[in-house]
């Protein structure tokens, strides 16, 4: 028997859900904290869910490649492989052991900071094609922070600190950028409120098949 979501049912779980969390961070009633700290327990789980099951299609999908020896196949053995190891490991001497802290220090953080360092690559990127569609002032000014930010730091390890350089540095990292990134973080944030509203509302049904 096929389960169909498009019921009204599920639009209703969905909304009563939603406004029993949201309800719980403004009224200071027992039985509504209760409620949501049992629902929100219950959405922790459903993550860990969703993310071993992840995980397993991950698997699954570079075995299958493996068996049918497509291109590249040795990334996927390898991938593979330190899924495996590291899953032992933290699975038989726990998530503090030293043996998992190794992994993560010598092998999972200098990965991420690798894909972070990136980021200078694609700001290069971006300037070259900011400049190849016109030179504007806000390209020289946008060329300048950038080359400024990047810079600095190898030249303050260099050489001798020039006078006002570092906190110059400093107020750009920490005042401009900051700024910026928390502007970020609040479009999200707003992008988040304004869907989880139209959820609440019915107008978007995400749940639906």
């Amino acid at each position: 028997m096929k389960l169909r979501l498009r019921t009204p049912a599920f639009a209703i779980i969905a909304i009563v859900v939603g406004a029993t969390v949201l309800l719980g961070y403004f009224i200071n009633l027992p039985l509504l904290q209760e409620l949501r700290a049992i629902i929100l327990n219950w959405a922790l789980i459903l993550t860990a869910v969703v993310l071993l099951v992840g995980i397993l299609n991950l698997l699954l999908v570079h075995l299958k490649k493996i068996q049918t020896e497509e291109k590249n196949t040795f990334y996927s053995l390898f991938l593979v492989i330190a899924l495996f190891v590291t899953f032992v490991i933290a699975l038989v001497f726990g998530p503090e052991s030293p043996w998992t802290i190794f992994i993560f220090d010598h092998i999972m953080l200098p990965v991420e900071t690798s894909l972070v360092a990136l980021l200078a690559v694609v700001l290069i990127y971006a300037l070259a094609r900011m400049f190849w569609r016109g030179v504007t002032l806000f390209n020289l000014l946008f060329a300048a922070t950038v080359l400024f930010v990047l810079a600095v730091p190898a030249l303050l390890s260099w050489i001798a600190p020039l006078p006002l350089m570092s906190e110059l540095h400093a107020w750009i990292t920490q005042v401009w950028a900051l700024a910026g990134a928390r502007a970020i973080l609040m479009g999200v944030a707003l992008g988040v409120i304004a869907t989880g509203l139209r959820v609440l509302i019915g107008a978007d049904r995400p749940y639906e098949g």
